[in-house]
């Protein structure tokens, strides 16, 4: 089975959800990790306009929400959700992952979108937060987001020692992602777990990037195993 992926910090659709959904019309992504994905409604308003499900850190009135979200385009359909605040993380500013449960046509995939903070010994302590959730999780597992750091920082080594870096597997070209107008610094990631296979990873140069968020995506093509 082949899906595409696509992960995305949009800051919070601020240059416009036009530009952002212009993106999404390029490259039609069957799940898609969102980071600064704004408030729910226009969240909810955004997924509909592209034809997607959005999965968010549900609302509650005494806490702020983790602002992550994954999107799931049909036949993909949303069989269960988690959301985990991660622990000593700012108050006004949560770091967190929400993790969505898929299917279609017997296959069963987690997927999880995480945006980790600006200090390194915070980013640390949470990608290890997040590898303890996912290992109890049954089945092929993707996670990604903008973890704000290279690929020589203490969290995405973590994370690379565990999970497969889905750009050094199939990576197309460079794979820059951050300023989005000349993008400088690989800060946004995917990851897949064993037996998920990598047929091709993009960061894309389309001239909608550069002016959509101030970060560039990245695009996965995946095969995922065959299930039992």
């Amino acid at each position: 089975m082949r899906v595409r992926v696509l992960v995305y910090n949009v800051r919070g659709f601020r240059d416009g959800a036009d530009r952002v959904a212009s993106v999404f019309q390029r490259f039609e992504p069957d799940l898609v990790l969102l980071n600064e994905s704004g408030g729910r409604w226009r969240r909810r308003r955004f997924a509909k306009r592209v034809e997607m499900k959005a999965v968010g850190d549900p609302w509650s009135p005494f806490r702020r929400r983790v602002k992550d979200a994954v999107l799931v385009r049909a036949p993909w359909r949303v069989l269960e959700r988690r959301s985990r605040r991660f622990e000593d993380s700012a108050r006004w500013y949560p770091r967190g992952t929400v993790v969505v449960r898929v299917a279609r046509s017997g296959y069963r995939l987690w997927v999880a979108a995480v945006h980790l903070g600006l200090r390194p010994t915070e980013r640390r302590r949470h990608a290890e937060e997040l590898a303890d959730l996912l290992r109890g999780l049954d089945g092929p597992v993707i996670v990604g987001g903008d973890l704000n750091e290279t690929p020589s920082g203490r969290a995405v080594s973590f994370l690379s020692e565990r999970f497969w870096d889905a750009w050094l597997l199939g990576g197309d070209v460079v794979g820059e992602t951050f300023p989005a107008d000349e993008p400088t610094a690989r800060i946004d990631y995917l990851f897949v777990s064993e037996g998920i296979r990598v047929e091709r990873a993009i960061v894309p140069p389309i001239p909608e990037v550069r002016v959509a968020s101030d970060h560039r995506p990245v695009v996965a093509e995946l095969t995922l195993p065959d299930p039992d």
